[in-house]
């Protein structure tokens, strides 16, 4: 058979080298390690303080945006291998973490670290980290596999089912499981079909304050509700201040 009338296909698999466990494993360490350094200087104990500049405080989200700007830039433009791929993507991780773990602040846009408003920093931690343990695992429905044009057809539309979903869940105020479900669509469908909190936006919209949907999720979700994730979340982050 000649060369010319053989048809090769020559599919080349590059390894990511356990990129995205570099990453997750940086950004777990760093928060721990930030939030054992920041409980220290709340309590007034061991070498660490506040560092300021000219009378104002640098905070630690500063430093994140940072290294993450510099392994973003580095990754682009210089594309490493093995161990420099490694490298950035721990960099990556840790500023990353240095980040979300003041996204309270970026996002009321004042000082509410150790308030309850501070606590959404500590959730956007917890939920980054599943994300990427999902991502490590291999749970990416995005990916392409090579489907042909009807399959790519049907599998676009069961994504846009799942995007509804899981818009659906974050309406209903379940956040976490909406964003985990964009990964794993059973959870984003369970969590879309039950009943919504009452402090959402679904609830505002859909359930009349004197509707019986409305009792359900008060008794569901009753004002000062507390949960074992709550209790692991004053563990590693602290007791926010009253």
């Amino acid at each position: 058979m000649r060369a010319a009338d053989a048809e090769v296909e020559i599919v080349i698999t590059v390894p990511n080298h356990g990129i995205g466990l570099w990453m997750v494993g940086a950004f777990v360490v760093t928060f721990v390690g930030t939030r054992v350094i920041t409980r220290l200087i709340r309590a007034g104990r061991g070498p660490f303080r506040n560092v300021e500049v000219g009378g104002t405080h640098v905070h630690h989200q500063v430093y994140g945006i940072i290294a993450m700007l510099v392994a973003g830039a580095m990754e682009f433009a210089y594309r490493p291998d093995t161990p420099g791929a490694q490298i950035l993507a721990a960099l990556f991780g840790a500023g990353a973490a240095l980040t979300l773990d003041e996204y309270a602040l970026w996002l009321h846009l004042e000082d509410v670290y150790w308030s309850h408003e501070g606590r959404k920093s500590v959730d956007a931690a917890f939920l980054a980290v599943a994300v990427g343990l999902l991502l490590v695992a291999g749970f990416n429905p995005f990916s392409d596999s090579g489907r042909g044009a009807a399959a790519n057809a049907a599998f676009a539309a069961l994504l846009l089912v799942d995007l509804l979903f899981s818009v659906g869940a974050i309406l209903k105020g379940k956040t976490a499981t909406g964003v985990i479900g964009l990964l794993v669509p059973l959870v984003s469908v369970v969590a879309c079909l039950r009943l919504a909190k009452p402090d959402s936006p679904w609830a505002r919209w859909r359930y009349r304050p004197d509707s019986r949907r409305a009792e359900r999720a008060l008794r569901r979700y009753p004002p000062g509700r507390r949960t074992r994730m709550d209790a692991l979340k004053d563990f590693v982050g602290g007791v926010p201040k009253q």
